[in-house]
């Protein structure tokens, strides 16, 4: 084959390699905190893969999926599979997770008392305002001994599904991320992980009770059912899923965030 031949050959034969040959530009959304972070840290590793990640934080749980339903973005990691599982049902998403990335253990915290058994008769908590993260504050309640909640109310219970309050604890229902700026006006939060470190916060040394680590709240990556076979997906899930970040995971944040490979 002559040099002119070789040569076309070769860009022809570059032309026919996947998108991901190049360099793509991946927006994915997280919350403020941790979900930020661990992705700063996947992102020059994403790099070396052909992924240019461009890391959009919101500072609430609704908007990611909003964006990227809408095709603002291409990609969210900040929700555990009971959340997205209510946004899908609530809103028609058709949205998918694709992998599973960290565990933040919610946790109880207080200014005022140093132990759950302290906590007075009429007490307030404040637990998180939307169903999956509120449903999961009054599990862990209950968990804990406070409460107990009517049989069969799955992963989203509501405070009128409490059929035991011994110490008659009132309920204040807030956005999620206000959970540490309430803690001084309040008997206790239950703040989740991500808040509570924006906010100061130690979610290892500092809650007064902690979830057990084990169960549904893994979270998640989550990306457009259309795109979830597409190989920049499976080059994110990768570059998440490395030794590197599992080790910044563990050096960073000292046990308040548990990776799950």
């Amino acid at each position: 084959m002559s040099l002119k031949k070789l040569g076309l050959a070769t860009i022809l034969s570059l032309s026919a390699l996947p998108a991901l040959a190049q360099t793509q530009t991946v927006r994915i959304a997280a919350t403020p905190g941790p979900h930020a972070q661990i992705l700063e840290a996947v992102k020059p590793i994403a790099a070396k893969k052909g992924l240019d990640l461009k890391i959009v934080e919101f500072s609430d749980y609704v908007v990611p999926n909003t964006a990227l339903a809408g095709g603002d973005i291409e990609a969210n990691s900040f929700q555990n599979q009971p959340y997205l599982d209510n946004q899908v049902a609530d809103r028609g998403y058709k949205i998918e997770s694709v992998a599973l990335t960290v565990n933040f253990p919610i946790g109880i915290y207080s200014k005022k008392h140093k132990s759950l058994d302290a906590l007075p008769s009429g007490a307030t908590i404040s637990i998180p305002n939307d169903p999956t993260n509120g449903g999961r504050a009054l599990i862990l309640l209950q968990d804990k001994g406070l409460i107990k909640l009517k049989e069969g109310t799955g992963y989203k219970p509501t405070p009128l599904d409490v059929t035991d309050n011994p110490k008659k604890i009132k309920f204040v229902e807030i956005e999620a991320a206000q959970g540490p700026r309430v803690l001084a006006d309040v008997d206790a939060a239950v703040i989740n992980t991500n808040y509570a470190t924006s906010g100061g916060l130690d979610p290892v040394k500092d809650p007064i009770a902690r979830e057990n680590p084990k169960g549904p709240y893994v979270n998640i990556i989550a990306v457009r059912s259309e795109d979830k076979n597409k190989p920049w997906v499976k080059a994110l899930v990768e570059s998440y899923h490395t030794p590197e970040v599992k080790a910044f995971i563990e050096e960073k944040f000292k046990g308040s965030v548990l990776t799950s490979w």
